[in-house]
């Protein structure tokens, strides 16, 4: 016990109540101080550090890109960390990385600076350079890492409630990820551009204390069972897990892995594509920027109802069902954007975005654990989250050769069209593998 809860004056064994219920609202805010690490926390950042670093909108995007693409490189040895040494320490260390990555971005002016004095050049590049360095940096920790650690180790907690636990840790997520961009920009009008990113780096350094404080890897360590279904007996080290532990190999070897990770990573490459460039894809239609804009909240509306419906149901129901649904949603979305000149086509957008968000949110978290145990689920996850993040990472730059090259958004419907019918196809073997 000492060694599983050191540095922890918090016992799960003398918790009044299952303290699985603890781990899901700090695992759902880690997952929200994961924010300055997402690309809607460091969108804000664009047009003042590229303006104070000299780099214009595309060589600043290409940083961004570069920084994400190197990430997703190495998430999945991160899932590996996470198999070997716990949420608690991965968790806390990616906390602290992100923490200071985030002051080494509020100094990249001066550093940007102190290189060009000392090699006698003046050129984008350097500081080109250096942030690219530093996306990688708060990309890998934050989006990856930290998000990755937190959904997993509320998963681990539970079992046979996993969906009503994650409903709860969807609505809160949305709704905190959404309501972001404000207060980040409150921090860069109040503080600069500098102090927003030092003020998120104190925050990140406060809740790694509350990582290692109440993280706790496994329910079984501190005598305890998912669900918080009475304690684990003698006997059951060798009967606790039913279930089949599949190892990150194994996993690939079934259909399941590759048809539910390629429609996550269908869902990331599209919405984020949509969103870096919805105005130039509705103003490419005549739309104005306020109609472009107008799409997200009722998208999210969509998104939040449907996560939270199926993500209860989904205790019940296979998750085979979700899967079709969601490629329904990214039907609609491709049709959507097909036919973006009638405003059917914007109607269509919104219901397939929010439909695919919805469902991204149940499979993303249950599906792996469900399908594949909890023993190597960081390894599992790891892969799978870069290759989520790699699809996010090429997204914008795939829409914007697109449009350069054809000049119209609408031809990408017909792409996302083929990939999900043979996704559709791909998927009707894909069982669950238990």
């Amino acid at each position: 016990m000492d060694k599983v809860n050191r540095f922890s004056l918090v016992n799960p064994a003398k918790s009044p109540f299952f303290y699985g219920y603890v781990i899901l609202v700090v695992g759902t805010l880690g997952i929200y101080f994961s924010i300055p690490g997402q690309t809607i926390g460091v969108s804000v950042f664009t047009d003042p550090v590229k303006d104070a670093l000299g780099l214009s909108r595309n060589q600043f995007s290409n940083a961004y890109m570069i920084g994400t693409i190197l990430s997703s490189l190495l998430i999945g040895r991160a899932g590996i960390w996470f198999d070997k040494y716990g949420a608690r320490y991965t968790a806390f260390f990616a906390a602290l990385t992100l923490a200071v990555a985030l002051v080494l971005c509020s100094l990249s002016l001066k550093m940007s600076n102190l290189v060009k004095d000392i090699l006698v050049l003046d050129s984008w590049l350097i500081p080109f350079t250096i942030m690219t360095l530093l996306f990688f940096l708060i990309r890998f920790s934050g989006q990856g890492v930290l998000t990755m650690a937190s959904r997993n180790v509320i998963m681990i907690w539970f079992d046979k409630n996993r969906g009503k636990v994650n409903a709860f840790s969807s609505i809160a997520i949305s709704f905190g990820f959404s309501s972001s961009p404000l207060w980040v920009n409150f921090l860069i009008e109040d503080y600069n551009w500098e102090g927003a990113w030092r003020i998120m780096a104190l925050g990140l350094l406060v809740f790694s204390v509350v990582i290692l404080q109440f993280y706790k890897n496994r329910p079984e360590e501190h005598g305890l069972l998912p669900d918080g279904v009475g304690k684990p007996e003698k006997t059951t080290e060798v009967t606790k897990e039913e279930k089949k532990q599949y190892t990150l190999q194994e996993a690939k070897g079934t259909r399941a892995f590759w048809m539910y990770a390629l429609m996550l990573s269908f869902n990331s490459f599209f919405i984020t594509g949509l969103t870096f460039h919805v105005v130039s894809i509705f103003a490419s239609e005549g739309y104005p920027k306020s109609v472009a804009i107008s799409i997200f909240l009722p998208a999210s509306v969509v998104a939040v109802s449907i996560s939270t419906i199926f993500n209860y149901l989904s205790d019940y129901l296979s998750l085979k069902l979700y899967l079709f649904l969601m490629i329904v949603g990214g039907i609609l979305a491709s049709m959507g954007l097909m036919i973006l000149s009638s405003s059917f086509g914007i109607y269509l957008l919104i219901a397939g975005i929010g439909t695919m968000g919805g469902f991204f949110a149940v499979l993303n978290a249950i599906a792996w654990p469900r399908f594949y145990g909890r023993n190597h689920l960081g390894a599992i996850t790891g892969k799978i989250m870069g290759l989520i993040v790699l699809a996010s990472a090429l997204a914008p730059s795939v829409f914007s050769l697109w449009y350069d090259t054809l000049d119209s958004y609408s031809l990408l419907g017909y792409v996302g069209l083929a990939f999900l019918t043979f996704l559709t196809i791909g998927s009707l073997k894909a069982n669950n593998p238990q």
